[in-house]
């Protein structure tokens, strides 16, 4: 496994790999991996001949805010986990390499990036998408691999990869859970025992509203109300949004359909947790 930390070596060895008639799979992650970021490594190494993962943490994607200087980092750990699964390179610049003085380029997909997360976190996909969309002319994959469980951040990334005819097939792999139901995310790890307990209400009340659609209910505004009533009683936790829309524009829809997207962010004590499921 090589560690890579410029640009321009990052390039030339994707470009030696390229000469060679290997394929690449990319992993885009901002660290501090779990077993969901795990699944897209092995993904990436049985569909490519050569896994890349990067990790940075983008601060072009947090708000003024957020959680940018706090956010979990452990390198040698996620070395050491990446090794094991038989990576090829990890690319790991600083921010100063991958936004130099002077930096005033920036990528959106106009529409979508303002909806559902987006919400309340402005800025955040111009930020995903340009650092993204960076990784891409870097590394030059031949797939990428993201999760479920950012859901819209995929539906964004595949539009961007459309319009700007991106040659990267972007795949997208099912949400990884803990036993008991939580989403596994990097910021799991701010929680207190308490209200890491008070975090399964997120998985709990999307199986509820799965199966009122299940039992026959289509109306959209009734099973958001089955969600929005079950995160209710927990009193650690607060609805930051809960919406059912199409995966095409993410625009709201009345009724629920097979392919519908029902999503969630709630605010579980100060950290922030986003779930979903698709009908």
């Amino acid at each position: 496994m090589t560690i890579v930390t410029s640009i321009e070596e990052m390039q030339a060895a994707s470009k030696k790999e390229k000469a060679a008639g290997r394929t690449i799979g990319l992993v885009p992650t901002m660290g501090f991996l779990h077993e969901g970021h795990l699944s897209l490594v092995r993904a990436a190494r049985k569909k490519a001949d050569v896994a890349v993962v990067s990790i940075f943490v983008n601060p072009t994607q947090f708000g003024p805010r957020e959680d940018f200087l706090t956010y979990p980092r452990d390198f040698e750990r996620d070395a050491g986990m990446l090794e094991k699964e038989g990576v090829d390179y990890i690319f790991h610049p600083e921010a100063a390499e991958m936004y130099p003085e002077g930096y005033k380029t920036y990528v959106e997909v106009r529409d979508l990036e303002d909806k559902l997360c987006g919400k309340s976190r402005p800025g955040h996909f111009r930020g995903v998408c340009t650092v993204v969309h960076k990784l891409f002319q870097i590394v030059g994959p031949d797939w990428a691999f993201f999760g479920q469980k950012d859901a819209q951040q995929a539906i964004i990334l595949q539009k961007m990869a459309g319009d700007l005819n991106l040659a990267v097939k972007i795949e997208v792999a099912p949400i990884v859970r803990e036993p008991d139901g939580l989403a596994m995310s990097s910021r799991n790890t701010y929680l207190n025992p308490d209200e890491r307990k008070a975090a399964l209400v997120l998985s709990q009340s999307l199986r509820e509203a799965e199966q009122a659609v299940r039992g026959g209910e289509r109306r959209a505004e009734a099973v958001l109300g089955r969600i929005r009533e079950t995160v209710g009683q927990q009193p650690l936790a607060r609805i930051d949004y809960a919406e059912a829309v199409n995966t095409e524009d993410l625009s709201p829809v009345t009724e629920i359909v097979r392919g519908t997207l029902i999503a969630l962010a709630v605010y579980i004590g100060k950290t922030r947790l986003i779930d979903n499921i698709v009908i």
